[in-house]
């Protein structure tokens, strides 16, 4: 008996969100999705009981892509959804687990691995930040209720344990009756709270406003025309004052409903009914912009154990003040955030705010094309990756395409003739749109941009949007014509 034969029993008993029996109506599908976006934000706003104010939120940085909430039940967000997913696509990438993703009982014994995954996966991440002192007991609760520390962490443990179990199923829920992806879903929700925080947020941070408009009012009444029109007055307005982060917004909004309406159309007619025509679109982000959730994950990852080790006093990987990684090996595998990270002015003043030395320019440079390296060939890698796990790679595209009914006309109709031609775009597509994802993520993320949702995290919440709307409005279509749901694999 193989490894396998003796895991998928055990997959096969995990607890699962029932899939619908037959189609369910597009009215409960929207209400499914909103139910559980509710569910979301309450969780949220629900504060894990036992944790001390004094704890540091390692993952502060990577929050536009993570969702979850500091010092909320859903702390780990979808982190590890994602990372399990990363774990488990290099894995079959590598070779190491033999598996054919177009075969359906490998595509369901892949997906009760990546649940199996999640779970450890929540351990894993939870486990360090809690024995690392960065999620710290509530001493005073510990001394209220008369028990040791080490209750009260247990206590965050299973707490946290349940937050990552509720958000694992709420995304199986939206994936199986509700609309989209729970994991976009998620990342809308956090994002677009961000970006409303920072327009019109009126907290003080480093003597301004944090929202845009109360920025833009209280400049106005503090300081003078003959500074603003200077050469440094200029500047300040446009990093401090948030002209170029509201500039990279718009464009990158613009941008990417561009990018997302760009497709090569393949003809499809059908076999049966005479003049019944249609279009499959290949898209240029043909695997999404979700490819760039997990390099930005796996870039998380690493840096949670540098800093793991930074607290031990092993340092030779980099030093760290707090999330922030000042040198070595991990200040380069960072991620760019803002122009904070790369221009040298900004960049001395924000490790000044730190007490460390500021890099050199070389080595801002470095960071920078690290970044860039990380991000396009990741995104060439994972879109791959993601295509042939999710099912929209050459041969399960054809396979759906032949169960319609539809037929490429000047070709033979059975499945080989159709992946011929699926093959012919879809490898290639994927690449080119992985390194162009990876080039519009990286451009976004060196402008910034409104509140602290970061180039990254704006990108993934436009493009997740447009596709949200695609959705609906294919959903609406069914409704409408239900021969078309054949197309797409439903009953």
């Amino acid at each position: 008996m193989t490894l396998r034969d003796t895991l998928e029993p055990f997959f096969n008993k995990l607890p699962a969100v029932a899939s619908p029996e037959k189609h369910v109506h597009f009215k409960d599908k929207l209400w499914w999705t909103l139910g559980v976006l509710v569910l979301y934000f309450a969780l949220a706003n629900v504060p894990l009981f036992g944790m001390s104010q004094d704890s540091i939120d390692l993952f502060e940085s990577y929050r536009a892509f993570f969702a979850g909430a500091s010092g909320s039940l859903v702390l780990l967000g979808i982190g590890p959804i994602v990372t399990a997913s990363i774990v488990l696509q290099l894995l079959v990438g590598a070779d190491i687990i033999k598996m054919d993703l177009s075969d359906p009982k490998d595509q369901a014994f892949f997906q009760g691995a990546q649940k199996f995954l999640v779970f450890v996966m929540i351990i894993l991440e939870a486990l360090p930040q809690l024995l690392g002192g960065y999620i710290q007991p509530d001493p005073g609760l510990a001394a209220t209720l008369n028990v040791g520390l080490g209750v009260i962490t247990l206590l965050l443990l299973v707490q946290i344990f349940i937050g990552g179990t509720l958000i694992l199923f709420m995304d199986e829920v939206v994936s199986k009756w509700g609309i989209g992806s729970g994991v976009g879903l998620f990342i809308v929700a956090g994002i677009s709270q961000q970006i409303v925080t920072g327009i019109f947020n009126w907290e003080f941070e480093e003597g301004l406003p944090v929202g845009l408009i109360p920025k833009w009012i209280y400049i106005a009444q503090n300081t003078g025309a003959d500074y603003l029109f200077s050469g440094e007055g200029l500047m300040f307005l446009l990093v401090r004052g948030g002209i170029l982060a509201l500039l990279s917004t718009v464009a990158i909004f613009l941008l990417v409903v561009y990018v997302e309406s760009t497709r090569i159309e393949i003809p499809l007619a059908h076999s049966a009914v005479r003049g019944a025509r249609g279009r499959f679109p290949v898209k240029l982000i043909y695997a999404s912009v979700l490819p760039m959730i997990l390099v930005r994950a796996l870039q998380a990852n690493i840096q949670m154990v540098g800093i793991i080790l930074a607290s031990r006093g092993i340092t030779f990987l980099g030093e760290f003040s707090g999330s922030k990684p000042l040198n070595g090996i991990m200040y380069y595998l960072a991620p760019i955030h803002s122009p904070y990270d790369w221009i040298p002015s900004l960049v001395r003043e924000s490790f000044a705010s730190y007490g460390a030395t500021a890099p050199a320019i070389w080595q801002i440079g470095l960071h920078v094309l690290a970044d860039a390296i990380m991000l396009i060939g990741g995104g060439i890698i994972f879109a791959l990756f993601w295509i042939e796990t999710t099912g929209m790679g050459a041969k399960p595209t054809a396979q759906k395409i032949f169960n319609s009914g539809m037929q490429i006309p000047g070709f033979r109709r059975n499945i080989g003739s159709i992946e011929k031609v699926m093959q012919r775009y879809i490898p290639k597509v994927t690449v080119i749109g992985g390194a162009f994802i990876g080039i519009l993520t990286l451009v976004a993320s060196l402008l910034g941009t409104l509140g602290s949702a970061g180039g990254t995290g704006l990108l993934l919440t436009v493009s997740i949007v447009y596709r949200l709307y695609e959705d609906i409005a294919s959903e609406q279509m069914m409704e409408m014509h239900p021969m078309i749901r054949s197309f797409f694999g439903e009953q």
